[in-house]
């Protein structure tokens, strides 16, 4: 939802001109014995939850299985990586070009947060954007992350069964 609230962000530059994408294909950066390959979910916007839940386990098991096709890594236009997997709490993922910024995503870990005034523990994890200064600015670039996480905390549970 917030790729589509912030078009620029899901936007490629080609030469000197900003290209807006009409489509939504997410790279989902998948380690493998062959290093980094990035596989991608094709209009990942018309899927709901359970597609792309299913989209992002067929593509990781083709990626380590070796199944993948060229058509399978083409196309993207916005990427996601998950160094969190290996425990890492923090990074700044690199932008595969021609795209304009790349999601890294920390370890899930649990923490103390204010909640009201009390303290409470709850899962928290830290997003890292990186973008392209040409079409992202950090203005806009917080508030797409900002809207990211009002999306994961208002995340209704009970719409994904």
């Amino acid at each position: 939802k917030a790729l589509k609230k912030f078009p620029l962000v899901n936007s490629s530059i080609e030469g000197d001109k900003i290209i807006l994408k009409k489509f939504i294909n997410l790279g989902m950066a998948v380690a493998s014995e062959n290093g980094l390959i990035v596989p991608v979910i094709k209009h990942a916007d018309e899927k709901n939850f359970i597609g792309l839940a299913r989209a992002i386990h067929d593509l990781a098991t083709r990626t380590r299985t070796k199944k993948l096709t060229p058509a399978d890594i083409e196309g993207g236009t916005f990427t996601i990586t998950n160094y969190g997997v290996f425990g890492t709490m923090i990074g700044i993922p690199i932008i595969s070009q021609p795209q304009v910024a790349i999601l890294g995503i920390g370890a899930i870990k649990k923490r103390p947060v204010v909640i009201n005034d009390a303290i409470a523990i709850r899962a928290m994890s830290y997003f890292t954007l990186s973008f392209d200064h040409r079409t992202v600015d950090g203005a806009l670039g917080g508030s797409f992350v900002d809207a990211i996480v009002k999306e994961l905390e208002n995340f209704d549970e009970s719409q994904v069964l």
